[in-house]
């Protein structure tokens, strides 16, 4: 069975994502097909808009995708398997695609909403028209600071645009948020019930289903978002200088919300939070394009940078994934070990301008 359908009705293109019981994680194959259908339907004028959702362990919607499959990842590196490579280039090259679509996206982010599935929601232009919706199940997070990794597909470009501080404080701790706390990130334009969604669905098929949707989205209320009672602390601490400082500020803090921060930023990779900061902080006054290439460099240093099993990102896919012993080794095991000599490897270009694999985004 595939594990991306597609289906056109009336004037809409819709897909599915269909791998539920690995939680709609991205493989390369499942990219592919993505492209090929958006490519597809963005030159063909029956097409006035296309709708996205994942399909859940008891039927469509329940999860929307969990990432990137990093299982693949972690047996390429051992194989030496250059489709990782492919992998990264087509899944940000999808993510530039998505940005630059001409016609309305609108993407169901009901349940899980991870890694690359972020990547599928968040990549959005704001001219664009479409719509990010989410339910009283999202669960939405960028965890990649748990895996060695950092918040890629375009991450760097849509945190670093989220109300003051807030996508510091998410890119680091890769904390798991809810709908109304999207809403409040500006990671998603509304929140509706999850019993609603096939009705709406089904909706899209005509320009006024459509239409009706967007008025319902602008209209719907939504709970308060917990999130938004720690944004004055977050825009103070997550607004420092280094990671070593956030981390002080936070264990000094006084209030158990610091407290807990802090020891969760304690156990994520050392390297990768103050590779991450750099990150955010220079997408920040960059486009989409030009984050997705900086962000290309890297990956390949995440898993070239120390060959093989030596890599964080090997590590921690390693420690949550494979031996599940949640006890990843990093290294260095200390964020104040961390030298800025290490972080700036990481953005080092590994290809001349001419060579680079995202050369024609944009």
């Amino acid at each position: 069975m595939s594990q991306v359908t597609t289906e056109v009705r009336g004037t809409a293109g819709w897909i599915t994502l269909n791998r539920p019981k690995a939680l709609n994680a991205l493989s390369l194959d499942m990219i592919r097909d993505l492209t090929a259908a958006l490519l597809r339907w963005r030159d063909d004028p029956a097409i006035e808009r296309v709708a996205l959702r994942g399909m859940g362990r008891e039927g469509p919607f329940g999860a929307f995708c969990a990432g990137g499959d990093i299982r693949f990842f972690h047996q390429a590196v051992l194989a030496g398997d250059p489709r990782l490579e492919d992998f990264f280039t087509e899944e940000y090259t999808l993510n530039h695609l998505i940005h630059a679509y001409p016609k309305p996206y609108i993407v169901f982010l009901d349940g899980i909403v991870m890694g690359g599935g972020m990547g599928l929601a968040q990549c959005i232009a704001p001219g664009n028209g479409g719509l990010r919706i989410v339910t009283e199940r999202t669960k939405m997070a960028m965890p990649e600071t748990n895996i060695g990794l950092f918040p890629d597909v375009g991450g760097g470009w849509f945190l670093a645009r989220c109300p003051g501080r807030t996508g510091e404080y998410l890119a680091l701790t890769g904390e798991l948020i809810d709908g109304a706390d999207a809403r409040f990130a500006q990671l998603a334009d509304g929140m509706l019930p999850s019993g609603d969604l096939p009705a709406i669905w089904d909706s899209l098929a005509t320009r006024e289903g459509f239409e009706a949707l967007k008025e319902r989205v602008r209209q719907a209320a939504g709970p308060s978002s917990a999130l938004s009672t720690h944004r004055s602390a977050i825009d103070r601490v997550f607004a420092l200088d280094s990671v070593p400082a956030i981390v002080s500020a936070l264990e000094t803090g006084g209030s158990d919300w610091a407290a807990a921060t802090a020891a969760l930023l304690r156990k994520r990779s050392p390297l990768m939070l103050h590779v991450t900061l750099e990150h955010v902080r220079r997408a920040r006054h960059m486009t989409l394009a030009d984050d997705l290439r900086m962000e290309r460099d890297m990956v390949r240093h995440c898993f070239h940078l120390r060959p093989g099993a030596a890599g964080e990102t090997f590590e921690g896919i390693r420690a949550l994934a494979i031996d599940k012993d949640h006890s990843p080794r990093w290294n260095p095991a200390r964020i104040e070990d961390v030298t800025p000599e290490m972080v700036q490897a990481f953005f080092a270009g590994p290809w001349p301008p001419h060579a680079h694999p995202l050369r024609a985004l944009g």
